[in-house]
């Protein structure tokens, strides 16, 4: 879960109120500007990110589980992967 900030203007956050609740449910933080300063921040509830960042560990234990260890060289080499020399 990546939080990303959007920068909105105060008369336009208003008008759009249902579209940045819906982003800030998806991890986004939108900071709203007057006159180009922040006066206020729309954030996600911290018991709702953390129910998310729960649930997205436990979907990562399985997976691993699952797909099991990879073998030291293929890590290595998967770090490398498409870097330049």
């Amino acid at each position: 879960m990546s939080s990303r900030m959007r920068d909105v203007d105060a008369n336009e956050a208003g008008q759009m109120l249902d579209q940045l609740v819906d982003e800030v449910e998806r991890g986004e933080t939108v900071r709203i500007l007057r006159d180009g300063r922040p006066i206020a921040r729309l954030i996600a509830e911290p018991d709702a990110r953390r129910a998310e960042a729960a649930e997205a560990i436990e979907r990562l234990k399985a997976l691993r589980e699952e797909l099991g260890k990879a073998p030291l060289d293929e890590v290595l080499a998967s770090i490398h992967e498409g870097h330049k020399y």
